[in-house]
């Protein structure tokens, strides 16, 4: 979405490729309920979609049954957050709602935020093949692409569906013996870092 992908652009508006909005809105069955990281320019054109400044999608009620969500990857200076707080409100909107996630994300395997929110919480990941996905820049697809590798991780509960729609674009991982496994820090320190 924005903040934090200003290495290649002054830009603070980033949008997922029409390639994965379309299969992402086929794996939930045509329609997504929320995008809690929307932008004037997005194209995921979810039921509900929270953007700021009218809406701050970390303090808005993630109670919806499926949720697509490309945070910002840099931290927010203004508001105090960065991509961890994302990170944990997608795993606890799982815990919490049944919700079913989708979220595209810079790899980050060592990342305190990973093994907080993805290990141990998500059901699988999609490794995306792309080699520098480009992201819409201002709703242009004329940006260059990511300076990192993305993934695609997925809160929920069907890995076959996720694995048969998303092995086109990306090594699919099925992470579910990690599920309620404590991965390189605790539930607490979770749940205070969300709340920061």
């Amino acid at each position: 979405m924005s903040a934090g992908r200003t290495v290649n652009s002054k830009s603070q508006s980033w949008g997922t490729p029409p390639k994965y909005i379309h299969v992402i809105k086929k794996f939930f069955g045509g329609s997504i309920a929320l995008d809690p990281c929307s932008n004037e320019y997005s194209i995921v054109h979810a039921e509900t979609e929270f953007m700021l400044p009218k809406n701050d999608g970390l303090r808005e009620d993630w109670n919806y049954p499926t949720i697509y969500m490309n945070p910002p990857y840099g931290a927010d200076r203004d508001r105090g957050t960065t991509i961890k707080n994302w990170l944990a409100k997608c795993a606890i909107s799982h815990q919490k709602f049944g919700s079913e996630i989708l979220a595209l994300v810079p790899v980050a395997t060592n990342t305190g935020h990973w093994k907080q929110s993805v290990f141990g919480q998500a059901k699988a990941i999609c490794f995306l093949y792309d080699t520098r996905l480009k992201f819409l820049e201002n709703g242009s697809g004329a940006g260059k692409g990511a300076p990192m590798a993305c993934a695609m991780i997925y809160w929920g509960s069907n890995y076959n569906k996720f694995y048969d729609m998303f092995i086109e674009f990306g090594a699919v991982v099925d992470i579910s013996n990690l599920q309620y496994t404590e991965i390189g820090t605790t539930r607490k320190n979770m749940k205070l870092e969300f709340e920061t």
